[in-house]
């Protein structure tokens, strides 16, 4: 058939029709294999696996010729985000920002639990206390994003929903950046995470921290928690609209299957929708007493998988700034060594630094060596991501964070 062409997956693009995939169906990231190409996280989740080749029906779609403006499929309208700029190159390397975002993650930490306690008391909550804390972290996020993201996986039982409430507020912060925000902007997102949260506050903890499943009384007392910290943000008077709009709809979903208004589409505020991402991420990559969290990299494959969930537009903008194997990722390389992923390497998202550390071939850990893929003379590269939980024995985490795993925040 003249219609149809290989190519290499790297070349894949928008408007390219994918007629499948040249290698075993299991190692690509879709449940089908001929459809267009539309959306950005399905071309960075096509990029981002160990196929190499694939074939397109260039009658169906773009050839790989320059490119053609190609009509979106119909759906509901969007809002013209702002174009996204490139990302602002890093100030400090990762390991100079991780001693400063340790220490500013214990102290939003503790800030976060102190805000969290005078709501329990039923006091007013003063959003304007807590700018000063979201400016420290953007400057951290401006310096080297990948620091205090990774940093505020690492959590405890204990401290879970205040480190999530800041973790959530340096992802929107990324995330406005990387849609194109201003400084204003990127600062009401961070501020918006920061208290996106604040109505678990008014249930027990015995039951957001419950190693078990939620009676159907429970569950429904965790779901009032957007229309209860709307409440309590309303009370005290002094929350900007941004703020109040995430705390009420992160749970909102854009085929209209969320809570509590069932809103869809872009009757979701920009806002609510790059909250609902964050929040997500944040929440499945964590430990919780219930589960484990998931590995950065599946998280990252199993969101993209969601249809109906997000925005892809902004679920695309979000994985470019965490990279498709985010920090703390497990892979296994070409060579069938796994490695850990160190730091990113935002213009070549499929290569970012690792540290190679074990050998599946010899079943033994091996002299641990640090690979930066992007660089011409790398001899490796990632074939795909690797399950964690068929590596219990490894402790990922110390491997990438150091002391900052074994609970030094």
């Amino acid at each position: 058939m003249n219609n149809l062409k290989k190519i290499k997956v790297r070349e894949l693009r928008l408007g390219m029709f994918l007629n499948g995939f040249d290698g075993a169906w299991l190692q690509h990231p879709f449940w089908k294999t001929k459809f267009l190409l539309l959306e950005p996280a399905d071309l960075l989740a096509a990029h981002g696996s160990s196929v190499a080749e694939c074939w397109i029906d260039i009658e169906k779609g773009e050839d790989v010729a320059p490119p053609v403006a190609v009509a979106p499929a119909a759906a509901a309208p969007r809002v013209v985000l702002p174009e996204a700029p490139a990302l602002p190159p890093v100030s400090a390397s990762f390991g100079e920002e991780m001693q400063r975002a340790a220490k500013l993650c214990r102290k939003a930490r503790d800030a976060t639990a102190s805000m969290f306690n005078e709501a329990r008391l039923g006091n007013a909550i003063d959003p304007e206390q807590c700018v000063p804390l979201v400016t420290e972290i953007a400057e951290s996020m401006l310096r080297n994003p990948g620091a205090l993201i990774s940093l505020a996986r690492l959590k405890t039982s204990d401290d879970y929903t205040y480190m999530h409430s800041v973790a959530v507020c340096a992802l929107m912060v990324s995330l406005g950046r990387a849609l194109g925000m201003d400084e204003e902007q990127c600062r009401d997102a961070g501020l918006a995470g920061l208290l996106h949260d604040i109505g678990k506050a008014t249930i027990s903890n015995d039951i957001l921290n419950k190693p078990g499943k939620l009676t159907s009384q429970e569950f429904d007392s965790v779901k009032r928690h957007p229309v209860r910290g709307y409440e309590l943000l309303v009370r005290g008077d002094a929350a900007n609209a941004a703020a109040l709009d995430v705390c009420l709809h992160h749970h909102e979903k854009y085929d209209g299957s969320g809570y509590p208004d069932k809103l869809a589409g872009e009757d979701i505020s920009l806002m609510a929708r790059m909250g609902a991402v964050c929040d997500v991420y944040d929440a499945i990559t964590s430990n919780r007493p219930y589960k484990s969290g998931w590995d950065p990299a599946e998280s990252v494959a199993q969101m993209i998988s969601w249809k109906g969930h997000f925005d892809q537009k902004i679920l695309s903008a979000f994985i470019k700034t965490l990279g498709i194997y985010p920090t703390g990722a497990l892979v296994r390389m070409d060579s069938g060594r796994l490695a850990v992923v160190l730091e990113q390497n935002p213009a070549q998202l499929t290569k970012p630094v690792v540290k190679v550390f074990f050998s599946t071939k010899s079943d033994t850990y091996i002299p641990v060596e640090r690979i930066d893929l992007s660089q011409k003379h790398a001899s490796d590269r990632i074939a795909g991501r690797e399950p964690r939980e068929k590596w219990q024995f490894i402790r990922v985490d110390e491997l990438w964070a150091g002391e900052f795993a074994l609970g030094a925040m």
